[in-house]
């Protein structure tokens, strides 16, 4: 099995690090889309996050993941059937490539052809939502995903549950995931009903100066001669930001937020012409998982501050009286906010 690059080994590409991290805190933001220049480390930052989870409690025969102190409505239909306590087992977050080339079936789940012939019993197969569910759904090249796929998808992350209803049968599973998207925006545009349902975005762009770019290639070489000796170096970083992502989770219930940051979210998004409300909504989720990550008790205008070119950035209208990206458009309406 090809072992993940550590997490804590990456140089540079801040922002999709703390992008990661903070979606990863509270999945309710969103989940996290990087788009930029290919061979920029999107991908290993992604996968290097997957081996850095913690594992969590799972039901151990279950096809579909499920949380052992789950309520009935986040469980499958055969946990909710079935005689309690479960047996429980420890397992890895799990982190579900989604192909490009993938079918609907593959997706969303069909009728399992070799019961079906061998035995005569209409069964379910599960699909690659059914194994991503409490964990992350990642795809490469997303804006290259095919139109169909994009429907189904978006369904199934506004309602957090899979329904699928084909050669007579009827299945309902839940299927909550982070949604981790990456690409080239010279490969074309990504779908905006897609675009809206990411959390956060951000610009992974290749390195413009000289030590960065040769730091970059050193550790990849380092790694690539001895994979085990160099993740061995690297192992207390590693640990060192499990506990954080940890303890994180543990703080984020009672991450209060600073007065008048409500009013200041929404002012932001005023002034920047976001539709919607899910502006604000993203904003305030990012801002306590970030306070929560810094190990605060409250979200206030800094985290605010930090998080927001990434919540909003894909959120702007196209301005064509204003020449200048997006990043710079929320930098000045930040500056403009009342302290």
């Amino acid at each position: 099995m090809a072992r993940a690059f550590p997490f804590t080994a990456i140089v540079g590409q801040e922002e999709l690090k703390t992008a990661l991290l903070i979606a990863t805190v509270d999945p309710s933001v969103g989940g996290v889309l990087a788009f930029g220049d290919r061979g920029t480390g999107k991908s290993t930052a992604i996968r290097a996050l997957a081996a850095l989870m913690p594992k969590i409690p799972m039901v151990s025969s279950c096809s579909y993941n499920c949380d052992p102190k789950a309520s009935d409505d986040g469980l499958c239909a055969d946990c909710i059937s079935a005689s309690k306590p479960y047996p429980i087992k420890q397992a890895p977050i799990p982190v579900v490539d989604l192909p490009l080339g993938a079918t609907e079936d593959r997706v969303l789940g069909a009728l399992d052809l070799e019961r079906a012939l061998h035995e005569g019993e209409k069964a379910f197969e599960p699909g690659l939502l059914a194994r991503a569910h409490r964990g992350f759904l990642y795809i490469d090249e997303v804006n290259l995903l095919e139109d169909h796929i994009v429907d189904s998808l978006l369904d199934v992350a506004a309602s957090g549950e899979n329904v699928v209803e084909r050669e007579g049968l009827s299945v309902r599973h839940p299927a909550r995931f982070v949604l981790v998207g990456s690409g080239n925006p010279e490969e074309g545009e990504l779908r905006p009903q897609l675009l809206d349902r990411f959390g956060l975005s951000v610009e992974v762009l290749t390195p413009k100066e000289l030590k960065q770019r040769v730091d970059v290639v050193r550790q990849r070489d380092a790694f690539e001669l001895d994979p085990a000796a160099y993740i061995k170096r690297q192992a207390r970083k590693e640990s060192r930001v499990r506990r954080q992502i940890q303890k994180a989770r543990e703080l984020l219930p009672s991450v209060e937020l600073a007065p008048d940051l409500l009013e200041q979210a929404a002012s932001l998004c005023i002034a920047l012409g976001t539709d919607g409300l899910r502006g604000e909504l993203t904003l305030i989720r990012a801002a306590r998982a970030q306070a929560a990550l810094a190990g605060e008790d409250t979200a206030t205008l800094a985290e605010l501050k930090s998080v927001a070119p990434a919540v909003l950035r894909h959120r702007l209208r196209r301005d064509p009286l204003d020449e200048s990206g997006s990043s710079a458009r929320i930098e000045r309406a930040l500056d403009a906010l009342p302290v």
